[in-house]
């Protein structure tokens, strides 16, 4: 029993000092580099990119940061529009604007894909039956490290317009390549 307690004192202060770095963490971000990482480009930014941009210290290297970050995706480097990142929040406010369902568009199943890797090239909606709520499915005749003729199914088993991907998708897929 001695064992018992000094192992969870030991775990209890592991995990006290852990979160506490972790709330001093958010104490240095403001809300609008906060908002850019976990909203704006939260389904792009890999995750070396987003310990990198947690590392820093000042506003100043967090915008050069930033800079970098939609620079390293521009297809055209030498051009001041930036073909992505206006492509990318584009993605985003359809995302919001048609896939909420209790919370923002981009956070659902839909969203993310939406947002990820654009519009499907197909779509096909199904209503409710006795057996299972409605489902969409969509189809991407090629997605980006996820092969060709990729079928995703989103199913609404809540019957409250948040469509669940049906089969998840192993955590690898998210990785950006």
């Amino acid at each position: 029993m001695k064992y018992f307690n000094v192992f969870f004192a030991l775990l209890f202060s592991f995990s006290s000092a852990f979160w506490a770095g972790q709330s001093a963490l958010q104490v240095k971000v403001s809300p609008e580099y906060k908002k850019w990482l976990d909203e704006d480009v939260r389904w792009i930014i890999t995750s070396q990119e987003r310990k990198d941009f947690l590392r820093l210290t000042s506003d100043h290297d967090r915008n050069r940061f930033i800079t970098a970050f939609w620079e390293r995706r521009n297809p055209n480097p030498r051009s001041v529009e930036n073909a992505f990142r206006e492509e990318h929040y584009r993605r985003l406010a359809f995302a919001n604007e048609h896939f909420a369902a209790g919370k923002a568009g981009f956070e659902t199943d839909r969203g993310r894909i939406y947002v990820v890797y654009g519009p499907p090239d197909a779509t096909m909606a199904h209503p409710a039956t006795s057996a299972s709520g409605p489902d969409e499915v969509w189809l991407y005749h090629h997605m980006k490290g996820g092969g060709d003729e990729v079928r995703l199914k989103f199913v609404d088993d809540c019957y409250c317009g948040d469509y669940h991907l049906e089969t998840p998708l192993p955590n690898d897929f998210w990785e950006m390549k």
